[in-house]
Order: C-alpha cells, then structure tokens, then sequence
C-alpha cells in the first residue's frame, strides 16, 4: 500500500487494522474474516472483487503455533489446529482459484513454515500441518500452471511474530515421561520471543519480490535458521534412503519393468 497497490487486510478483529485502512483509504479493504468459516471467506472473496474488480494475489498467512507432545493434545485442539492451519488454507485458496482461472492469472503464496519440511519432536502436530499445505501446495503448483497461475509455498524459520506468544496452543494435559523432549523446547521457543532472528518486515519485501519475479519459486525459505535445519534434515533422509535402498527396490515383482511415478 506504501507503493500504491491495493490490499484486502483480512483479520479476524477489524479494530487491529483502523490505523492502516484510515491511512491507506483509497488502497485498502478491511474484511473480517475467520478462515474456518465458510460464509466469512465467501463474503471476503465477494468484497474484494467488488472492491478491485480482480485478485491479482492471495496470501495464505494465517495460521496458529502449539508446542507438546501429541499425546498430551486433545482431540479438539487437534482437531482445531488442522482446521486453522490447513483446511482454512486450502478452502480460502479454492474459493479465489475460480477469480483467478477467469482472469488467466495469479499468483498464491502458502505460509507454511520450515516445520512443513522438517518436525522436530515437541512440534508434530503443528509440522503435520504445515506438511499438508506442502503437499496440496505442490500438486496444485502443476494444475493451474497451465493456466497462469503461479503457487510459491513459503517456509519461514524463527520470526518475531505472535507465534511464541498468546496465540500458541498449550496442550490439554501435561505428561511427565514427555518432560526432557518438551521442556528443553518451550526454554527456546518461550525464552526467545520477541528475539527471533527473523524480521517480518523483510520478510514481506521477500514475498513481494518473489510475486514480481517473472519465474518465482515453487518454495521461498526464509532465515538462516530454516536453511540450516532444512540442510540437516536433507542429509538425514539421504543416509537413510541410501542405507535401504537395496531392501525397498528388492520389494518388486521379478522382470517387471519400472516406470516412473509422473502425470
């Protein structure tokens, strides 16, 4: 909006955005929108074309933390947080790709988080998450390219947003045989807050440089923390794959010719 372009700023508290939609009037639509509720994202996708005619991009931001064991979580939070972090995101996007297929064109950014590459005990319930918008997010890259559409998941490490904070799911009980696994973790991600390495405000610039690119990543990481995890982790599954590989190609039928996996 500092540029001139429009933005629809969909929260769930209007209030959080009045300075913003007073300073920006003639760019900025304020919508009040819960992600899980379908009616919600039904008026906000409707506000917004009425408003600007087109969706040039939809940035799938929204999204909430939670730290423990997946033992000590309950069906509900389970439940809520897969509600929240996936099928909002996946619902929104299906709600806009009709706008976009009829324009011919648009770009879809999917928050997820270097915990949608690589989970780490403690955080197995929000990674799970994070790893289905991965994977819709890649499949959908190959259907809608065709028709010019771009996707670009983005996978952020430590930022200094709320995710630490208020908005960050405690689990329903505390077990104590998890205590050594999940202590060490809220010492870090609690102990950190507001000292995380990542600053949000480049990390937009990031985003809409990456919108402008004329060939745009299917993946954009963001923070050298997510770089490192994301190259341990890389490692590990080559030693492993490699170690069994004999084994898990040894599973086929005798004299059957392989065909790649592929559309």
């Amino acid at each position: 909006m500092e540029r001139g372009d429009n933005a629809v700023l969909a929260v769930r508290k209007l209030a959080d955005v009045e300075e913003l939609t007073a300073k920006y009037s003639e760019h900025a639509l304020a919508v009040k929108l819960d992600v899980t509720n379908g009616g919600e994202r039904q008026a906000a996708a409707r506000a917004a074309l009425e408003k600007f005619r087109r969706v040039g991009v939809l940035a799938n931001i929204a999204g909430q933390g939670s730290l423990g064991a997946l033992e000590e979580f309950s069906s509900e939070q389970i439940r809520k947080q897969f509600e929240v972090n996936c099928f909002g995101v996946l619902e929104l996007t299906r709600e806009i790709l009709p706008m976009m297929r009829q324009q011919k064109g648009g770009h879809i950014l999917n928050l997820t988080s270097i915990g949608g590459l690589a989970s780490v005990g403690g955080f197995g319930l929000y990674c799970a998450t994070k790893f289905a918008v991965e994977g819709f997010t890649e499949a959908l890259r190959d259907e809608v390219k065709p028709l010019g559409i771009k996707v670009t998941i983005v996978e952020p490490g430590a930022f200094r947003t709320e995710f630490a904070g208020a908005s960050n799911v405690r689990p329903a009980q505390q077990i104590d045989d998890y205590k050594p696994v999940i202590e060490p973790l809220q010492a870090y991600l609690y102990g950190n807050d507001g000292k995380q390495l990542g600053d949000p405000h480049k990390a937009a610039l990031a985003m809409i440089e990456v919108v402008e690119s004329a060939n745009p990543p299917l993946r954009m990481m963001l923070g050298a923390d997510a770089f490192g995890l994301w190259e341990k982790k890389r490692a590990e599954i080559d030693a492993d794959v490699s170690k069994w590989r004999k084994v898990g190609e040894d599973t086929a039928f005798d004299g059957v010719e392989v065909q790649a996996i592929s559309g």
